[in-house]
């Protein structure tokens, strides 16, 4: 293989590294799942006098696992369907 035929190799590797991480999956299934855990914590080390104020439903128990499953999907999607690297134009 000639220097030239590495070199390219090596660009569409990196190109290819660059587009999966910065997916917006990635970052949307991240940010949900931190902010799910967060928020599902809150929930789960609620006094009664919150409950009290809402009802007595714990909606950031809820609210919080609603974001940890919507990250995890993201997450799961991105892992079952990667990004496909570019394809590069017949002019290149």
């Amino acid at each position: 293989m000639s220097e030239l035929q590495r070199e390219v190799t090596e660009l569409e590797r990196k190109s290819a590294s660059a587009a999966r991480l910065f997916d917006i999956r990635r970052i949307i299934g991240g940010l949900f799942t931190l902010y799910g855990v967060i928020v599902g914590g809150a929930g789960v080390f609620a006094s009664s006098a919150d409950l009290k104020k809402a009802q007595d439903v714990n909606i950031n128990l809820w609210t919080g696992l609603g974001m940890l499953a919507l990250g995890l999907f993201f997450l799961v999607w991105l892992k079952l369907r990667p990004t496909a690297p570019p394809t590069p134009t017949p002019g290149e």
